[in-house]
């Protein structure tokens, strides 16, 4: 089966997918590699690795189909990408999945943000756009797809600022316009489980959850989101938090002490990352077929 047929295959007959947030293509290795079914490219995480900024609207369709594109092409399994809010209208929308579909990308979420959209985990509510306008993007996603296997999420930003019941209503809404997967963005909260049990049993969908680091909802395993009934877990901080405490920690230790040697239990060795990057295999191919 495809990356794409084996993420549907799994999502319905089968325990909850992990995927663990990427930002690039040598973090979507090290997920493969660890032996995760499925990586998430996170919005937040590629607007950082490539603008150096906050994930406020700034990264564009383009921008981030070329990144994602060279992602998926560099692992086996599937590659589910955050695509904001369709960068546009319908219009918009349609091209974004036929850029997304190219690129070999398995699944993306929409959400239903007005533009300039905010990230998820920055504090606040966000504004969303009429239920009838967000439907209209889902229904002209799924219009837009060529392979049936490539999936749409259809994500809602409404319970911070209108309530979980508004966010159901949403989500119940975004699932008659077509969508494969819903996404109910929830804030870390004492009773964050029996939102999120609300949510499964209200929306007739495979639904995800989106774990920040730390809270109530970090502090879940997989095994509780699995038992709560959701199908699809990612972990969007985990990729650009650890790099950016390791890379810290390091040149840290090269600036106060000359030298990286207090870090380097906590590197790759040279070896070890060249076999992140596949060179064994490029050695062999090399060894069989140049003259």
């Amino acid at each position: 089966m495809t990356p794409r047929q084996r993420l549907l295959a799994r999502l319905a007959d089968g325990p909850i997918v992990v995927a663990p947030g990427i930002y690039d293509a040598y973090g979507a290795r090290l997920v493969e590699m660890a032996g995760f079914e499925a990586a998430y490219m996170t919005g937040n995480g590629v607007s950082a690795s490539l603008l150096g900024r906050a994930d406020v609207g700034l990264i564009d369709l383009t921008l981030f189909a070329a990144h994602a594109h060279r992602a998926a092409a560099a692992i086996d399994i599937p590659l589910i990408c955050d695509a904001d809010t369709g960068y546009g209208n319908v219009v918009n929308v349609r091209r974004t999945v036929e850029e997304f579909e190219a690129g070999g990308v398995a699944a993306i979420h929409l959400e239903d943000q007005v533009m300039p959209k905010r990230c998820g985990h920055l504090p606040g509510s966000r504004p969303v756009v009429p239920l009838e306008e967000h439907a209209g993007k889902i229904a002209a996603a799924c219009a837009a797809r060529r392979d049936p296997d490539f999936l749409i999420i259809a994500r809602t930003d409404a319970a911070t600022g209108h309530g979980l019941d508004e966010a159901i209503r949403r989500a119940q809404a975004y699932r008659k316009a077509g969508a494969d997967i819903c996404f109910v963005e929830l804030k870390s909260s004492p009773d964050i489980a029996d939102k999120l049990r609300r949510v499964v049993d209200a929306v007739d969908a495979p639904c995800l959850v989106n774990v920040e680091e730390g809270g109530q909802l970090g502090d879940l395993t997989i095994a509780d989101l699995d038992g709560i009934g959701l199908r699809l877990a990612i972990y969007p901080g985990l990729g650009r938090y650890a790099a950016g405490y390791g890379m810290r920690e390091a040149l840290g230790a090269l600036k106060r002490d000359g030298s990286t040697r207090a870090a380097r239990d906590r590197m790759l060795t040279g070896r070890e990352y060249n076999e992140v990057l596949k060179l064994p295999e490029i050695e062999a191919w090399e060894k069989k077929y140049l003259a």
